[in-house]
């Protein structure tokens, strides 16, 4: 593991720690987070803790052709009075991710720095956001950052309507191009869309 500093670079992820912790240190600039995407390196701490860079073995993804709709599900998609828009309120949506736990951790990942540094690479192209609407109401989204090579890496999703992201994530992968979704760590809800583990080696590939 590596303390970073000004210099915008990583240690080679094979030496990261057994829980995938690779560096900590270093700054939110977007030079250096597109590095880490495109490295297989992604931030997440918890409010007042330093940056720390993870790079997990295994990483759990979804292949786009092997999304699963449940028969239940099918029904809410073709029968819902939701609306799904791209890349029309990325503040809303980053900011309501903000106030959503994510696992092993006890409060938010989403800090001010955090949501201002993906906002700006918002503006620059490199991050985009999944906004499901009900009556005109933001009722549940999804951000996360493209990279432009047919991998669409997911940092986190928020709702406040039942099935009302499950939507908005189906609604998304169904009308993109994607290659691979980067879940980047396991959960019983992506699970349950079709997410898998695979090695950190073969998620490599697919960056590159």
């Amino acid at each position: 593991m590596k303390y970073l500093n000004t210099k915008i670079e990583f240690p080679n992820v094979t030496h990261s720690t057994k829980e995938g912790l690779l560096a900590i240190g270093g700054d939110l600039s977007v030079e250096r987070l597109l590095l880490a995407y495109t490295s297989g390196i992604f931030p997440w701490f918890n409010d007042e803790e330093p940056i720390l860079w993870w790079s997990p073995d295994p990483r759990f993804v979804l292949f786009p052709e092997k999304l699963k709709i449940s028969k239940s599900m099918k029904q809410i998609l073709k029968n819902s009075s939701f609306k799904v828009t791209v890349n029309q309120d990325f503040y809303s949506v980053i900011e309501a991710c903000s106030h959503v736990k994510r696992n092993r951790q006890s409060g938010t990942w989403i800090t001010e720095p955090m949501l201002h540094a993906y906002v700006k690479l918002h503006e620059l192209g490199y991050a985009k956001s999944v906004e499901v609407w009900q009556d005109e109401e933001l009722v549940a989204g999804l951000y996360g950052v493209d990279l432009n090579n047919g991998v669409f890496c997911g940092e986190s999703m928020f709702t406040k309507v039942s099935n009302a992201s499950k939507v908005g994530f189906i609604s998304f992968i169904q009308n993109t191009n994607y290659k691979l979704i980067d879940c980047q760590v396991y959960t019983n809800h992506l699970e349950t869309l079709g997410a898998q583990d695979i090695s950190r080696a073969d998620f490599l590939k697919y960056l590159s």
